[in-house]
């Protein structure tokens, strides 16, 4: 692989080259100094990692994380330490994919920084505490912070063997004292942290009864773990709802932390206010688009949703073969083994409503999401062909992967738009302009948030205003659920769109290069090859080119 020409063999960050400095000022004597080599295989960045994500996981204290303030202060004050040997390590010389791994170990290392520095989540967001999922998320890991030692549900079949009923029991008798200790933990002011927080909290309770009903034959002592658990739920949820009307401190990390972030933690080259203008052009163009699509299509049949189980099963049932049929035929992916059975598995069952946003343009065309399932491409690629680098090969911490991941899924619908695939049912063109509105709404909500110049309310009536056609209801759940999510995890709102500007110029960038010989095919394969980095880093490992901006991000 090529060796990259336009950076340094590593940049270290401002604070990193402080913390370097002041270490070497007090260090050793100059003799003792020249004896040790530093470390410079990809080897030692790989033994770094591997100790790194040990030390990011919080000690455990009775099979429950401990996020207390004093471990919290141990773990802040030995972080350093570690920035400073990944500072040590000489890039000289590496490939650029392995300059990419450096970097995102440093990003890594930059998000528990700023969890201590600023969001501080075991402190602040009383969400933090949610453990118990009953659905699988579309991401490599699930969106948002929260405490270590989730129970994910939905990965066990029922009834449970033996094994997967200890499994699960392990995991709910850590819930009452984790929600004991979040008690002492919390100590924020942030009004809609805790506000919203509690709606979370009482879906924990609803599927852990969900839960309870479903058990037959499973050991009685898991039943009881779960009844405790849901009761330390319940309670607990009422004291973060009687405290939540105390609260009045803004819940935004402000305009100045959140370009840190999106610098050194998302390594996202905009700033908030490059984002702002970005996305709000988006919104517009979104909007024009739409409006124009309705005028081309204003012969064509209305399109209704579905209403019957039979036909949503008929219609779900039949987009993605067709969806997959387009791909093969126009040779616009490569198509794996493993392909249709990780879409179909993710079909789901007919609702008769009322529906919210997402099933308003599914049940009116079941392919348009299906493209947006790149998500599950992406799962199973890490699932059936693993990743040769331990970097890659697990989950991103802080969710840095989401302007490849969501990025990537939003881009990829208006790709397939312009490649043909809904070019028999024109309607559906309308549909895709609908999601990129609703997309560039709902971020200019996050960044509303952040900067403080909005409550979570604000932003959700914002957001709904500017979806069109009044599917994303504020008599909804949605609206606020992805709010919330992007007030406890800054720049996750943003990623689909920024994500897929970036990723749209990674396809400008490889047909100039490449020019005739050009196949998006071939391109897809590169794509995936690489994994789940931010896509700034995508972009710098399939061109071989780093950009200005990308590069003051990584400086």
């Amino acid at each position: 692989m090529p060796v990259a020409r336009s950076l340094p063999h590593w940049i270290p960050s401002e604070r990193l080259l402080r913390v370097l400095a002041a270490t070497l000022a007090v260090a050793a004597p100059a003799p003792l100094l020249a004896q040790a080599p530093r470390p410079r295989t990809h080897a030692d960045l790989v033994a770094l990692f591997q100790e790194w994500r040990a030390f990011q996981r919080p000690r455990s204290v009775g099979g429950v994380p401990d996020y207390s303030a004093p471990a919290m202060a141990r773990q802040a004050r030995a972080l350093p330490a570690l920035e400073r040997r990944l500072a040590a390590i000489d890039t000289s010389g590496w490939t650029i994919a392995q300059q990419v791994d450096w970097h995102v170990v440093r990003a890594e290392m930059n998000g528990l920084d700023f969890d201590h520095r600023v969001l501080r989540p075991w402190a602040n967001n009383p969400a933090f505490y949610v453990t118990v999922f009953a659905e699988q998320s579309d991401q490599p890991a699930r969106e948002g912070p929260f405490a270590i030692g989730a129970v994910e549900l939905w990965s066990y079949q029922y009834p449970l063997s033996a094994t997967d009923a200890a499994g699960v029991e392990a995991g709910l008798r850590a819930v009452p004292g984790l929600l004991a200790a979040a008690r002492r933990n919390l100590v924020g002011s942030q009004r809609d942290l805790w506000t919203h927080a509690v709606t979370s909290l009482k879906g924990q309770s609803r599927d852990l009864a969900q839960l309870e009903k479903r058990l037959t034959s499973e050991p009685p002592s898991l039943r009881e773990s779960v009844g405790r658990a849901r009761a330390a739920t319940d309670s607990f949820a009422s004291w973060v709802e009687r405290r939540a009307a105390t609260k009045s401190g803004p819940s935004g990390i402000g305009v100045a932390n959140y370009d840190w972030y999106l610098k050194h933690v998302m390594l996202v080259p905009y700033t908030w206010r490059e984002e702002v203008a970005l996305i709000e052009r988006e919104l517009a163009r979104a909007h024009a688009f739409l409006a124009l699509e309705e005028i081309r299509n204003a012969g064509a049949s209305r399109q209704d949703p579905i209403t019957s189980a039979e036909e949503f099963d008929r219609r779900f049932g039949a987009a993605v073969p067709e969806y997959l049929a387009y791909l093969r035929e126009h040779d616009l992916m490569t198509i794996k083994p493993w392909t249709e059975q990780a879409l179909r598995e993710r079909l789901g069952r007919f609702s008769p409503g009322p529906r919210e946003f997402f099933s308003e343009v599914d049940y009116r065309d079941p392919v348009i999401m299906r493209t947006h399932g790149y998500h599950w491409i992406d799962l199973g690629v890490m699932k059936h062909e693993p990743h040769p680098d331990p970097i890659r090969r697990a989950p991103l911490l802080y969710n840095i992967f989401i302007t490849r991941t969501e990025g990537h899924a939003t881009g990829w619908e208006e790709q397939m738009l312009q490649a043909g695939i809904f070019d028999a049912r024109p309607r559906s063109r309308e549909l895709v302009y609908v999601l990129l509105a609703q997309r560039a709404a709902r971020a200019l909500g996050d960044l509303r948030m952040h900067a403080n110049l909005a409550t979570l309310e604000e932003s959700a009536r914002f957001t709904s205003a500017n979806t069109p056609r009044g599917w994303l209801s504020l008599q909804g759940n949605l609206v606020r659920f992805e709010q919330h999510l992007y007030l406890q995890q800054p720049g996750y709102g943003t990623s689909y769109v920024i994500g897929k500007m970036l990723l749209d110029r990674l396809v400008m960038r490889r047909r100039q290069q490449l020019g005739d010989a050009f196949s998006l095919r071939r391109h897809m394969d590169a794509f995936d090859a690489v994994g789940l980095v931010p896509a700034s880093l995508v972009e710098w490992e399939m061109t071989g080119e780093l950009r200005p901006e990308t590069l003051r991000m990584l400086r």
